[in-house]
């Protein structure tokens, strides 16, 4: 007998950039179908490219059974715990059946111009990418759809700073969008790790998506750096992660992993978060040579002094 649910309450919220990624977080923990991050608001041009402004929708979906309202119950007890932190507005939830399924994530998933030469596409849209780099995601799965501007700060930076050729190493990988995006700019070899395994699958299938070529493995710092995995150096690291976890990998020696002249991209970084990873780059022998920011977040790069 068929255990696959005929119906899914989708769980959504509509929160401030800077709350999305925490909010998404918390879903997560209860989801095993995975959160997705999506802009409400996106201006098109005449070629269906996107630009998201406004406020940031997360969403996921609970399987209608027995165990949908436990679910729901404590996915409101870790928002009401976030709420204690910073307000958050009560979540919305609809039922959704099995034939809606694919086609609620895709309603408001839209192409994504980023930086120069980036677009990062739904991994079911066909068009006329202009001669960009394409990145396509499959997104619902896990973070990182390159909707958060995090992840654009993080894109970006990313495309300043690689050059065909260089290796690449992505610390907390989540989707493998920077990894993909990299090996799609023509880094090589790429190494992709996540110490979260549940994000394994949906990281794998992005890659295959994109026919990139990238390792993959479940690590992070000290895994990469004891040589558990092909590369234990590069020429760019990159790692999207909260300013407090990018203080701790720093001070589990994040900065070894670069290559003598190798370049360090960060981001997640909340503009109050600032001075302590200031500070923690400082001590670590880095210096500060690239800065984007997206609202409250900032997003750098850095070299060895």
């Amino acid at each position: 007998m068929s255990t696959t649910p005929t119906a899914w309450l989708r769980i959504s919220l509509e929160v401030d950039p800077e709350l999305a990624e925490a909010v998404s977080e918390v879903l997560a923990r209860y989801l095993p179908g995975g959160v997705a991050i999506e802009s409400t608001a996106v201006t098109a041009d005449a070629e269906d490219e996107g630009h998201p402004i406004g406020p940031l929708r997360v969403l996921g979906y609970i399987p209608h059974d027995a165990q949908t309202e436990e679910v729901r119950s404590q996915i409101e007890q870790g928002l009401r715990y976030l709420a204690m932190i910073q307000p958050l507005p009560d979540p919305n939830y609809e039922t959704i059946h099995e034939q809606n399924w694919m086609e609620s994530w895709k309603q408001h998933y839209h192409p994504l111009s980023i930086g120069e030469r980036l677009v990062v596409l739904p991994a079911w849209v066909q068009m006329d990418t202009a001669g960009r780099v394409e990145v396509r995601i499959e997104p619902g799965m896990a973070f990182g759809t390159g909707v958060h501007p995090t992840t654009q700060l993080s894109l970006e930076l990313l495309e300043a700073h690689l050059q065909p050729g260089d290796a690449l190493i992505d610390i907390g990988c989540g989707s493998a969008i920077l990894a993909i995006a990299g090996a799609k700019l023509g880094a090589a070899p790429v190494l992709a790790v996540d110490n979260d395994a549940s994000t394994m699958d949906n990281a794998r299938h992005n890659i295959a998506l994109n026919q990139a070529g990238v390792e993959l493995g479940v690590g992070s710092v000290a895994e990469v750096l004891a040589g558990h995995f092909g590369q234990q150096q590069a020429e760019v690291v990159v790692a999207n992660i909260l300013a407090p976890v990018l203080v701790r990998l720093l001070d589990a020696g994040l900065h070894k992993l670069l290559k003598p002249g190798g370049v360090l991209v960060l981001s997640g970084i909340l503009a109050e978060q600032e001075p302590e990873l200031r500070a923690a780059l400082a001590a670590a022998g880095l210096q500060i040579t690239a800065e984007r920011r997206s609202g409250d977040w900032l997003g750098l790069a850095a070299k060895m002094i």
